[in-house]
């Protein structure tokens, strides 16, 4: 089976379900409603022609310049045509995404790993609870907006034999890079090499 082939018979078994769909770095790339993922999952893996029958992955990506910055990508594998597909929905920081649990049972893990993660909730989920990051963690680290060097650190205090959190306190002030200007600010320093005869 060739792309364009997968490509038409996905369009043939979702219909209505399809709001995009694209060939990007030989896997086929269908953008549907958060709503109806179950079912599209669902008849990926049960039409004959398709046989999607192995979900590899779920992640997230943020993009928080969009009004639904969060996107889902699920990624499918067919055993029986050696072919990949990925499978997107759109979604924002409050509504929360139907749990595909029911169609495949290892995404269980893998909404975890993106509640955990970026804060995407999965309704209806089983277990939904951290599963990277400690319990008692505050916000998402993979969010564009989560700062680098997070809230809290964690270490282990000697005096007190336990681990111990502490807010994270920075020993300088955030400094302003001009990545395409990386002398900029250097204006009286002079490097070996830059002599000039006056």
């Amino acid at each position: 089976m060739s792309l364009e082939d997968l490509q038409n018979e996905t369009m043939r078994a979702l219909g209505t379900a399809v709001l995009q769909m694209t060939i990007d770095l030989g896997e086929l790339s269908v953008l549907v409603p958060r709503t109806r993922i179950a079912e599209v999952l669902d008849t990926l893996r049960d039409d004959p022609v398709i046989a999607m029958n192995q979900l590899m992955d779920v992640c997230g990506v943020d993009y928080p310049e969009r009004p639904e910055r969060f996107e889902i990508v699920y990624s499918l594998l067919s055993l029986v045509h050696n072919m990949r597909m990925r499978i997107k929905i759109q979604t924002d920081e409050l509504t929360p995404v139907p749990t595909s649990v029911g169609v495949f049972s290892s995404a269980g893990w893998f909404e975890r790993e993106v509640w955990d993660m970026f804060g995407v909730m999965f309704s209806d989920h089983p277990d939904l609870r951290r599963i990277l990051s400690d319990y008692g963690f505050e916000g998402h680290p993979l969010r564009k907006d989560f700062p680098l060097t997070g809230y809290v650190e964690v270490r282990y205090d000697p005096d007190q034999k336990r681990v111990v959190y502490e807010s994270v306190t920075l020993p300088q002030d955030y400094r302003n890079f001009d990545f395409a200007s990386p002398w900029e600010g250097m204006t009286n320093v002079q490097l070996r090499g830059d002599e000039t005869d006056d």
